[in-house]
């Protein structure tokens, strides 16, 4: 039995694998070589994309690579616009994934209580 998936995750997904492969491709701004977009949300009519990015790198000032991503938005929309073939391309808004980080903060906590035992 086959999972049947929305046009709007098909677009997501599309549009996340494009852009990590344009950022590392084709952006030479040093404040974006580290980073990996990691999921998104489209709006339901697909006119807004909130990408959420993590870096390990810049995990203490993400301003860094926030400012680098908004200053290469627009050639990324450009870039993307060719790639996938859509009347619309949407706005592309970048959001901090912070999961990374809670995830390092749970395993930290796991750790130092196997160690008090």
């Amino acid at each position: 039995m086959h999972k049947e998936f929305s046009r709007s995750q098909r677009m997501g997904s599309l549009i996340l694998r494009t852009l990590n492969e344009v950022i590392h491709r084709d952006v030479d701004d040093p404040a974006l070589q580290d980073i990996t977009l990691s999921d998104i949300e489209l709006s339901q009519d697909l006119s807004i994309a909130k990408i959420y990015f993590s870096s390990l790198k810049y995990e203490r000032d993400m301003e860094i690579p926030s400012s680098g991503l908004k200053r290469a938005s627009s050639f990324l929309r450009k870039k993307l616009g060719s790639a996938i073939k859509v009347r619309h391309v949407p706005e592309l808004r970048f959001f901090h994934d912070q999961s990374t980080a809670k995830s390092m903060e749970i395993s930290e906590l796991i750790k130092n209580s196997k160690k008090s035992k």
